[in-house]
């Protein structure tokens, strides 16, 4: 089961209310804390996480804050969670150290890798602007559903 850190859901949260608020003034990190209930240092520190990766910039003095660093539709969520969390990982051999004591005998290996590279390439096609964009509706919002038969054939024969 993939399940995003804390610091990555807060992330999201603020690169969100970032995105709402494109063209306005910066905004402080007690605005989003406050505003979520998130405690001030915590946010502090993942803002800055997002300024050192180049995804936010900041403004220092009375009227500074956070504004995103380039259009929200040039953010993906990939790009957010790997600035918090680093690289993605699905097992322990997911590294280039091939550490385990399994390496060299397991066959789940490579299928597991290209599941995370699914997963990778998935969240690289949702746009900061597009989580914007939603209407906040309660629920889960709904999702594509694929046949096991439309992803494995060719891309040229997937609906």
């Amino acid at each position: 089961m993939l399940r995003l850190s804390k610091k990555a859901d807060y992330a999201l949260l603020a690169m969100k209310q970032l995105a709402r608020k494109m063209g306005e003034p910066s905004t402080s990190a007690r605005e989003i804390a406050e505003q979520f209930d998130i405690p001030i240092e915590l946010m502090a520190k993942v803002l800055q996480r997002l300024v050192r990766t180049g995804l936010l910039t900041s403004t220092q003095g009375t009227r500074g804050g956070y504004t995103l660093s380039r259009p929200s539709a040039a953010i993906t969520v990939a790009d957010v969670i790997q600035a918090i969390d680093g690289p993605f990982m699905v097992t322990a051999c997911s590294t280039e150290k091939h550490d385990c004591e399994q390496y060299s005998k397991c066959n789940i290996r490579d299928p597991l890798w290209q599941i995370k590279e699914r997963i990778v390439a998935t969240l690289g096609t949702v746009t900061i602007a597009e989580m914007a964009a939603d209407n906040d509706m309660p629920g889960p919002a709904p999702m594509a559903v694929m046949s096991r038969a439309s992803l494995t054939a060719p891309a040229s024969k997937r609906i």
